[in-house]
């Protein structure tokens, strides 16, 4: 299937969607604390979500029960809310997506909980690092697969894997719209990017192997080997420029410099 284009009216859209997503996860981030329980972050999330006019765009998908996801330590995605309290030393990932005047934005971040090990917060600045490496080719010209490879690579330099049976994706009028994005390296360099894709770019990071499973929720994914787990997302749009982050309100590293936009060869075919 095509990849959707996105116009000048429904870019827009996505904007204030992305907007309503990152104010939610700054909402949450000061919001983690010990002894909070994930399924109290999820009521301060869905009491923003309604205030500002969106809905979530996970609840009741295919069933699943909350607002956001929240997956704590070994749990990599989908964690479903609940009266787990969250305790010093844990890492938390939080996945929010809403839907606002028929578009979606979806993005996650993973929030330390008080303090924790120096090995717990390198896996997270490793996970949103390799983000940012892999949307230096989210800009047109590029190729799909090159924004796989490049996380793949930049985390195994840190001795950690990304995991092979989740990936990223297109997104617009649909939660989940074309194209898939593996977060490791493919045979080929996959479809040219092009100005108006929008793209769900989102690394999750082991700090051990990459092999995972669903447990019997039929929802939560967890490290095979109980190890920890990162996950890092924004909603990114191709632009003949630089690519922009919908889900930010922070200039923080919103202005990517393209230090490989050699490497995006526009005189190439896509295979």
């Amino acid at each position: 299937m095509a990849i959707p284009i996105k116009n000048d009216s429904q870019i827009a859209k996505m904007r204030e969607a992305g907007t309503v997503v990152a104010e939610v996860l700054a909402l949450l981030e000061s919001s983690v604390v010990p002894g909070i329980s994930t399924r109290d972050l999820d009521r301060i999330a869905a009491e923003h979500i309604h205030k500002r006019g969106a809905k979530s765009a996970f609840k009741g998908y295919f069933g699943y029960p909350g607002e956001i996801c929240a997956s704590v330590n070994n749990e990599v995605i989908h964690g479903i809310p609940g009266i787990k309290k969250l305790k010093v030393g844990d890492i938390i990932s939080i996945d929010v997506g809403v839907v606002l005047d028929g578009f979606y934005a979806d993005a996650a971040r993973t929030f330390p909980v008080g303090e924790i090990s120096p090995e717990a917060q390198h896996l997270i600045d490793v996970t949103r690092e390799s983000f940012y490496r892999a949307i230096e080719f989210a800009r047109e010209g590029c190729h799909l697969f090159d924004i796989s490879q490049a996380t793949q690579e930049y985390v195994e330099t840190h001795g950690y894997n990304v995991i092979r049976d989740f990936v990223g994706h297109g997104i617009g009028q649909e939660l989940h719209e074309e194209p898939q994005i593996p977060l490791y390296k493919q045979k080929m360099r996959g479809p040219r990017l092009c100005k108006g894709m929008t793209l769900a770019i989102e690394p999750m990071v082991n700090q051990g192997g990459f092999e995972v499973q669903v447990l019997e929720d039929r929802w939560t994914v967890v490290t095979k080997d109980g190890s920890l787990s990162a996950h890092y997302e924004n909603t990114v749009l191709v632009t003949d420029g630089e690519p922009e982050i919908l889900t930010m309100t922070t200039p923080s590293r919103q202005q990517v410099n393209c230090v490989h936009s050699l490497a995006c060869h526009p005189s190439e075919e896509g295979n």
